[in-house]
């Protein structure tokens, strides 16, 4: 998908002035797109026609459903069946723990996004229709699709800076992106059990609890911090702040627009904001990162270490230990990533540390906020960003397993040896 994208995107027809574009930019939006990031190297607004729009937006839409969700539709149209491998790759990417009723799930994947997406749309139309006429319904389109993939690609040329106070548009964005970044198993938990909380998964448990405990805060931090900052929010009334706070917040769950410029935030508030980047959406989601399950499961695990617990438990369930294993697993390879990608941009670019460092979690977390530093990177850089993105979306563990060996089970066990911790 990424080269496919890539060799459109170079085409003159892809550009506003009808001429070639560098092959790495489009490599970099190509990947920024499949991987739902939305940094860039160039304008989108400006410097893409409307058939680059419509390539950007097709590679997202895929992107953000994922690739075997995409070929089942064509699969389901031409009616053909699903193999045994087929069921298996579709529950892996779902974040499903096994292959009952793939297909069924595949259909409900396909109707509620393109239903979501749909409603998101017409409710933009409200807005942008009456400002930009005919071309508003385009926008209302792209931005409903941008939106729910967690995308942030954006054909107003700076984002939502013209949309910061309005709480129609920013609702709506942030409704898109809370929704899209839950999980399509989520959606199906929950509509299956209506509002009885006690009755959901396990897995919808965390997600749900840990989505609503991270925006919250961010949005109590970013209130606190921004409120006595003369560039962002110093000079607006409490409710302008509150909305303002609030989609940073979201926005930092993977989606990429921003409603105030990155580079103009208290570097306190973008040191704060670069854990909850870390952390992404959700299993089986359109977001990236080390998802919001990872990063619950190394709390559990805490806490019950604390209480004493002989087991890991959660909501009055156990959970078993390759599960933890395989978050810790996950948690140290993408912090290995990170740290060696932000020395790589640090020896090479002369920016500051806190930039690079955001620059790099926003790459990794497929979130495509930037304090202004993708466009004027190295090539090396641009490089590593594009790395970034794609381990960020497809996973390390997924890139581990497709390289390492098979495991083959042995008939015995090591003797147990000890080892002092603490």
């Amino acid at each position: 998908m990424i080269v496919g994208g890539s060799l459109l995107l170079m085409l003159p027809m892809s550009s506003s002035e009808n001429s070639f574009t560098p092959l790495l930019d489009s490599v970099f939006t190509a990947t920024s797109s499949v991987c739902v990031t939305g940094l860039t190297t160039v304008d989108t607004a400006t410097h893409w026609s409307t058939f680059g729009h419509i390539v950007i937006i097709t590679l997202i839409q895929i992107g953000g459903l994922g690739f075997m969700t995409a070929t089942s539709i064509l699969a389901l149209i031409l009616g053909k069946r699903f193999t045994l491998s087929d069921r298996l790759i579709i529950s892996e990417q779902m974040g499903m723990d096994n292959i009952k009723g793939m297909v069924k799930l595949i259909r409900y994947v396909i109707f509620s996004a393109f239903f979501i997406e749909g409603t998101g749309a017409i409710l933009l139309m409200f807005s942008l229709v009456p400002q930009y006429g005919a071309k508003g319904i385009w926008y209302s389109v792209f931005h409903a699709i941008s939106a729910f993939c967690n995308a942030g690609f954006d054909l107003f040329g700076n984002s939502l800076l013209d949309y910061t106070f309005n709480p129609y548009i920013i609702g709506i964005i942030s409704l898109l992106i809370i929704i899209g970044g839950l999980g399509f198993g989520v959606y199906m938990d929950i509509s299956s059990k209506k509002t009885k909380f006690q009755m959901y998964s396990l897995h919808t448990k965390i997600v749900l609890v840990t989505t609503f405990l991270l925006i919250i805060s961010m949005t109590i931090i970013t209130f606190v911090l921004e409120s006595n900052n003369p560039s962002t929010l110093q000079n607006v009334g409490f409710f302008d702040r509150l909305t303002a706070s609030f989609f940073q917040s979201v926005t930092l769950r993977t989606s990429g627009f921003q409603s105030m410029p990155q580079e103009q935030i208290l570097d306190s508030t973008a040191a704060m904001s670069i854990p909850y980047m870390f952390i992404g959406g959700s299993p089986g989601a359109t977001a990236g990162g080390i998802k919001t399950t990872t990063f619950a499961l190394l709390f559990i695990v805490l806490f019950n270490e604390i209480k004493g617990s002989e087991d890991i438990v959660c909501f009055h369930r156990r959970i078993r230990f390759f599960v933890v294993r395989r978050a810790i697993s996950i948690f140290i390879l993408a912090l290995l990533w990170v740290s060696i990608s932000t020395i790589i941009l640090l020896i090479v670019e002369p920016y500051p540390f806190i930039d690079i460092l955001f620059e790099i979690v926003s790459a990794f977390g497929t979130v495509g906020l930037t304090r202004a530093l993708t466009p004027h990177l190295q090539n090396l850089s641009k490089i590593i960003i594009i790395l970034s993105m794609y381990l960020g979306r497809v996973g390390t563990m997924t890139v581990i397993f497709a390289f390492s060996e098979k495991n083959v089970k042995k008939g015995f066990k090591e003797a147990h040896g000890e080892v002092i911790i603490g």
